[in-house]
């Protein structure tokens, strides 16, 4: 039998504590999922309050990564910049990742719409980047594209230890609940309300108006810090499948179940496959508030038996995250 490589599948937005998602978890039906938790066996467990900026699923990729850092320092845009080789391996610079959005006035308050959802194509991302540079440049922060529109890499000593939460907590919420620029960061404040005036009178915004979809008013800081220099690739990089993430962040529940079936229907079957073969395989599950890592510690006929009698209930675990 041919050997089968290890895989690791990492699943956000497993567990969403939202009214939908949680009304529509009972009426899962989950056949992979439950065939996998049943032969798996639960190794760690890691739960915080939702109070993180750091959510679960970006704390078990990076551990599964080999990167240690404090809540709200993952530094996302460092590891970008060295597999892109902005940044050369040892290379301990600071970056944050400047990822451009739309901010939603409301009667109250500003709440930070989903980035992923304001349709922006290279050309308009390369255009903004090209008036964005020199403001950000009088604060000494450099400008760099990224492999995905609308998301810039920058590069500034003032990245190291500045925490910032994850896109994925502040999405709907109220920009005051999530900023990550405080008194610590005022240079910080100051710049992104001159990118907020410099962007409303870009032609860019114009045509975007005239196509229907939401004007790019702000930008989002996240991802900031510095990787050791002597960080080192995992042996196998784990798969993240974020088809939960868009309804998970509507709470639409109806999309959130049928993503859901899709998974359990794709990826974890084609794990549950590996599985069978024998692979070594790893199943993490993240929520709101905890991720739960599953591997493979005992196979053989009494853990068969064992399983027959003890199933765990796919929906009890992802209510639990």
């Amino acid at each position: 039998m041919a050997e089968t490589s290890p895989r690791h599948l990492l699943i956000p937005f497993a567990g969403r504590g939202s009214p939908a998602c949680r009304a529509a978890l009972p009426a899962l039906k989950l056949p992979n999922l439950e065939s996998l938790l049943s032969r798996l066996s639960l190794a760690d467990t890691d739960t915080q309050d939702e109070s993180t900026r750091s959510p679960p699923h970006e704390r078990a990729l990076a551990r599964a990564l080999g990167i240690a850092a404090p809540d709200g320092c993952i530094p996302w845009a460092a590891l970008e910049a060295r597999r892109i080789s902005l940044a050369l391996p040892g290379d301990t610079e600071a970056w944050g990742l400047v990822t451009l959005c739309n901010w939603q006035v409301g009667i109250d308050d500003v709440a930070l719409g989903d980035p992923s959802a304001i349709e922006i194509d290279a050309a308009e991302s390369m255009a903004l980047l090209a008036v964005a540079a020199p403001f950000f440049e009088e604060d000494g922060i450099a400008l760099h594209p990224s492999d995905t529109p609308g998301r810039w890499l920058a590069l500034a000593p003032i990245f190291e230890g500045l925490a910032t939460a994850s896109i994925d907590r502040a999405v709907g919420c109220p920009i005051s609940q999530w900023s990550p620029l405080g008194d610590s960061a005022r240079s910080l404040r100051r710049l992104q309300n001159e990118m907020q005036m410099l962007l409303y009178t870009q032609r860019v915004n114009d045509d975007r108006t005239a196509r229907g979809v939401p004007p790019i008013n702000s930008f989002w800081l996240s991802g900031t810090g510095s990787l050791p220099a002597d960080a080192r690739p995992p042996v196998t990089d784990p798969e993240v499948d974020d088809a939960l993430r868009i309804a998970a962040l509507r709470d639409d529940g109806a999309a959130w179940a049928a993503a859901w079936q899709a998974l359990d229907a794709g990826a974890l079957a084609s794990l549950l496959a590996d599985y069978t073969r024998g692979a070594d395989v790893t199943l993490t599950l993240c929520g709101d508030r905890a991720a739960q890592r599953y591997t493979v510690q005992q196979r053989g006929l009494a853990r068969w038996a064992r399983s027959l009698f003890d199933r765990t209930r796919a929906a009890g675990v992802l209510e639990s995250l």
